[in-house]
């Protein structure tokens, strides 16, 4: 499976699936994945054309199909098979499924998934798999059950969906932080993500217009652990492709540590900087070049 994947998953926009234009638009950014709604963004009206037309989008956008997703409708209501059964001829190159009850529903869409792959010549179990995993007040309570779920390679959050389960009236502080119910969900996902070895992606940003503090959650996101974050405006790829991204400074830095222990290999600590490392050390340094490298 990971032979399909993009290279690098920081950066993941969203585009509506029943405009062609804004299709089009997400493809030609720097976006690293490309993910094409059927869910929120389109009216049960649309979506039989969207269906259609993210079939015929996909197949005239072959060179990216790769990082060209979809976002199903979940699999509590009646579009998923409807949805799966027109872009799965098409082969894109992942499936976002929303509003999880828990670790049974990527099981559920595993069989489907493996189904469609049959039927259409796919490879079996080539169709990666992101799922939302807070946006019900019972995915809540599962959000560490995907260590080998099959096909998810990383997990993300939302926070309007949940605030709609539970019953809020709002889901953020005066000052635009969220409430704690919903830092508690943003924490969960991470920790769920990593007790499952799949990447953390971070929800959106709603106010796409303010860029300087995109990049202040962003880059405190990933300070905490998250490898990406999902968009709704091209001009956000930018901001997050930047915040996700090690700096020149943390490349450096990561190559003395690894060089350092490379060259004292029975040392358990080592002193550098003025302070002393040790073996989690090495193995955050080892992570940023490894994410360089991508």
């Amino acid at each position: 499976m990971t032979d399909a994947l993009p290279l690098t998953m920081r950066s993941w926009l969203f585009a509506p699936g029943d405009s062609e234009r804004k299709m089009t638009k997400a493809v030609a950014s720097a976006a690293d994945v490309v993910l094409l709604d059927l869910e929120d963004a389109v009216t049960p009206a649309n979506k039989p054309a969207a269906r259609a037309m993210i079939h015929d989008f996909l197949q005239a956008n072959d060179a990216d199909r790769a990082r060209i997703w979809v976002r199903v409708n979940p699999l509590d209501g009646p579009h998923t098979l409807t949805d799966l059964a027109a872009i799965m001829p098409a082969r894109p190159g992942g499936i976002m499924l929303p509003k999880v009850s828990g670790r049974q529903d990527v099981d559920r869409l595993d069989h489907y998934l493996s189904a469609f792959e049959a039927a259409h010549g796919i490879p079996a179990g080539s169709t990666p798999v992101i799922v939302l995993v807070t946006e019900t007040a019972e995915s809540m309570f599962h959000t560490g059950d995907y260590k080998d779920a099959p096909r998810v390679v990383a997990l993300t959050w939302g926070a309007e969906d949940l605030a709609d389960s539970i019953g809020a009236t709002a889901n953020c502080n005066p000052d635009g932080t969220y409430t704690f119910t919903y830092e508690l969900a943003r924490s969960m996902c991470l920790l769920g993500a990593a007790s499952a070895g799949v990447t953390a992606i971070e929800t959106i940003q709603a106010d796409f217009r303010n860029l300087d503090a995109l990049k202040t959650r962003a880059e405190k996101v990933r300070c905490d652990g998250y490898r990406g974050m999902l968009a709704i405006h091209p001009a956000q790829v930018d901001v997050i492709n930047a915040a996700f991204a090690p700096s020149a400074d943390e490349i450096a830095e990561a190559q003395q540590i690894v060089a350092l222990f490379a060259a004292n290999p029975n040392a358990g600590t080592i002193a550098f900087n003025g302070g002393m490392l040790d073996r989690p050390h090495l193995a955050r340094a080892q992570k940023i070049l490894e994410h360089f490298r991508e």
